[in-house]
């Protein structure tokens, strides 16, 4: 998960800044979602990964079932992500950008997973916590994973809180085979 982020991260900042230069945020917004959401398809995940296929011929296949969604620049941001072997990154890309967007509004979008139901008072809680640490506001989104088995995973930009009962397993068996 890590090596998604870090792999997509100069492909979403790139295109922030090229949106927000030319004043295009809310164009590359839907286009993007509507890339990673095709980019995320079972059967064209399968279709991008024939090896009988070039990277041009990979970045047509793109283009043509994105038909008219893309414009000249996300015609080209196909292109150079196909060419690098990186249309898988698109729904992370798209992802980060969304973040990079509500960051340049003053907000930021933070995600709860926990093993249990949060309550409202807990999100209110969390929500004021967050935005005293990070200083902006803060759009709250929670789910529930219960093979975290308790506690929480707290997700908001970069920041990640992991107060989970699997995540402090995992540290501790870590640090036992060591």
């Amino acid at each position: 998960m890590s090596e998604l982020i870090t792999a997509s991260r100069p492909y979403a900042r790139a295109i922030f800044e090229l949106a927000e230069a030319n004043k295009d945020e809310q164009k590359w917004s839907q286009q993007l979602s509507f890339m990673a959401a095709v980019a995320a398809d079972a059967s064209m995940i399968e279709a991008l990964d024939n090896p009988g296929l070039s990277k041009q011929q990979t970045a047509e296949l793109f283009i043509q079932v994105c038909d008219s969604h893309l414009d000249a620049q996300g015609i080209n941001l196909t292109k150079l992500l196909a060419e690098n072997d990186r249309l898988a990154l698109l729904p992370e890309i798209a992802t980060l950008y969304e973040a990079l967007r509500s960051e340049a509004k003053g907000s930021i979008n933070a995600e709860v997973i926990s093993a249990f139901e949060v309550s409202d008072e807990q999100q209110k809680a969390i929500i004021k916590s967050l935005k005293k640490r990070l200083g902006c506001d803060i759009k709250l989104t929670t789910r529930i994973d219960t093979s975290l088995m308790g506690g929480a995973i707290i997700r908001a930009g970069d920041l990640v809180i992991d107060g989970s009962l699997r995540g402090r397993l995992t540290k501790i068996t870590g640090t036992l085979s060591r």
